[in-house]
């Protein structure tokens, strides 16, 4: 296959969410047929409901500073779906995608022929193989690896990650993974095994209850941030914007730390990694834009926490998001920060339409602020017309509404 064959196979495998079908057996009956790939390097997985990604991008950002070879996958992607492998912080070439997912499919496809797979594997656990297998033949020293959705029966965690992470949980797709604090804490934390090392951020009672649970299931003792930083390492100015980012930096060097049982990591390296870290699509300004993926409750907080702490400008909200989320919750939190709203449906199957999004909306928002349009496109136009010189279009509700506004504004300047 060439890519774009690869990646219309890969969609065509159905919507990323919906199609998922938890459980590990599958991964790892096609791990297997890889050869293994995961054991030829050290790794560690991240998992939790908000700060997985930016502890990711932190850690990946401190390790190539000390000069380790690293892998990185993390999902959802933005613009293009090669951005979920990286190697040394690099996404994989087309070319190289293509030929991965050839050699997944292939592998596959002769497991089902054999009876040996009684289904095909998922669109998610397609490309975690494939990333998997980038990295054993890339020869990287570390991969680190963001988990898809909860953690027991995540793919990623079919990859028996020697180091494990927790960042912030909070309540989101409560329809797989519980209904409490503590479920959803509880599947998170099954990433943790015997003989694991593990590193957490102080959490809610429930969510630490599960994670305390957990490790004393499998005999290992966690290490929390708190403790850690009761050492007197002062953080260095963050590469990522929010004060939320705190604590996802010191969740990361809490790994780094650990992670110097295997590899030379000095404090400069740290403090450089944490100084130049990226992730693209949160609070990332562009131009007149801000993009920023809030998708549930604890990130529309982190948001509108940072919007009054450093934005004065006029602002205008272009909103879409998934019809599973907690909808209501976050424009509660972020239309009362804007002066003019834009509701809108991202080209996903899960999204919702903006009639949807307008019930949503709390009833003290004037409804003369708000406009609805039918895609995307409708939407960046009717902002930049709206939106004053000294205004800002801030871009949320769903990382997949960020990459299709990517797609459609490209890189402005500025910033």
């Amino acid at each position: 296959m060439n890519f774009a064959a690869a990646e219309h196979y890969l969609l065509s495998l159905g919507n990323e969410v919906e199609a998922m079908k938890l459980g590990l057996e599958n991964i790892r009956t096609l791990l297997a047929a890889l050869g293994e790939p995961q054991t030829k390097y050290l790794k560690v997985q991240v998992a939790g409901t908000n700060g997985k990604g930016s502890v990711c991008a932190f850690l990946d950002s401190i390790c190539r500073e000390a000069g380790i070879r690293t892998g990185l996958f993390t999902s959802p992607h933005l613009v293009s779906i090669t951005e979920r492998i990286k190697i040394n912080g690099v996404d994989v070439s087309e070319e190289e995608f293509a030929a991965l997912a050839t050699t997944v499919r292939g592998t596959l496809e002769r497991l089902v022929a054999e009876g040996r797979l009684a289904t095909v594997p998922t669109y998610f656990e397609q490309v975690t193989a494939m990333a998997l297998v980038a990295f054993a033949e890339r020869s990287v020293e570390l991969a680190i690896l963001e988990t898809g959705l909860g953690g027991r029966f995540d793919a990623t965690t079919a990859a028996g990650a020697e180091i494990a992470a927790i960042t912030r949980i909070d309540l989101d797709h409560q329809e797989y993974l519980g209904q409490t604090l503590n479920e959803i804490a509880a599947e998170k934390a099954a990433i943790i095994h015997a003989g694991s090392k593990v590193a957490a951020c102080q959490q809610t009672r429930p969510a630490m209850k599960a994670i305390f649970s957990r490790c004393k299931e499998v005999g290992v003792k966690p290490r929390l941030t708190t403790e850690f930083l009761g050492q007197g390492f002062g953080l260095p100015a963050l590469g990522l914007r929010g004060s939320h980012q705190t604590e996802n930096a010191e969740v990361a060097l809490l790994l780094a730390d650990i992670l110097r049982e295997h590899f030379d990591i000095s404090d400069q390296a740290v403090v450089a990694g944490l100084e130049n870290a990226r992730h693209p699509g949160r609070l990332e300004y562009r131009g007149r834009y801000l993009f920023d993926g809030a998708h549930n409750i604890g990130g529309a907080e982190a948001l509108a926490r940072y919007l009054k702490e450093n934005e004065t400008r006029p602002i205008t909200l272009l909103f879409g998001a998934m019809r599973d989320k907690e909808i209501s919750a976050i424009l509660r939190r972020l239309a009362p920060l804007a002066e003019r709203l834009i509701l809108t449906r991202p080209s996903n199957e899960r999204s919702s339409v903006a009639g949807e999004l307008l019930a949503d909306l709390s009833r003290s928002v004037s409804r003369e602020r708000v406009s609805l349009t039918e895609n995307v496109l409708e939407a960046v136009e009717l902002a930049n017309t709206i939106t004053p010189a000294e205004g800002l279009i801030l871009v949320t509700g769903s990382l997949y509404l960020v990459g299709e506004v990517k797609k459609i504004v490209g890189n402005p300047a500025g910033g």
